[in-house]
């Protein structure tokens, strides 16, 4: 089913596992405080590229383009914590709850995308995400949970030396 996506597209959804992928890979080392210089650069350059490949996809402001500039934004922000302002003072739990949000971001596009192209998620709630059915909106909503708690791990377990 992925390989008959047009080029364009495929290269798009490449880019965003591999985000998604790398995004996990820094969560972790959220929660047992490694720095790292390698892995979060990756996941954030793989970050922004999904949403500059994610705009050029875009015909019109749609709830994708909303969320896709709420991407960008928190990337930008999570970038400069990290690479500008070091993570000194409250630029760590910025940078930690940037990354968090940014992941979260992507595996909520993912999910949707899912719902939307799946044919056996989509047959569960062929209306979402326009109109959100229980299963789209349970998956959601876990997700969302899953990650407002790992945030708040990430917040309080990242002490880089």
């Amino acid at each position: 089913m992925i390989a008959a996506l047009p080029p364009f597209v495929l290269v798009h959804v490449l880019v965003a596992f591999v985000a998604i992928f790398t995004g996990f890979v820094v969560l972790f080392g959220l929660f047992s405080s490694t720095r790292g210089d390698l892995w979060p650069s990756i996941f954030l350059f793989f970050t922004v590229l999904t949403n500059v490949t994610g705009f050029a996809l875009f015909a019109g402001f749609t709830p994708a383009f909303f969320t896709g500039i709420i991407s960008s934004l928190v990337a930008v922000i999570t970038i400069l914590a990290r690479f500008t302002f070091r993570m000194a003072g409250a630029w760590r739990p910025i940078y930690a709850v940037g990354a968090v949000v940014s992941l979260y971001l992507n595996v909520f596009v993912l999910i949707t995308q899912s719902f939307l192209k799946l044919p056996s998620l989509h047959a569960l709630a062929p209306h979402a995400p326009a109109n959100p059915e229980p299963p789209f909106a349970v998956a959601q909503g876990l997700v969302l949970l899953a990650f407002v708690i790992a945030g708040f791990f990430a917040v309080k377990k990242f002490r880089p030396a």
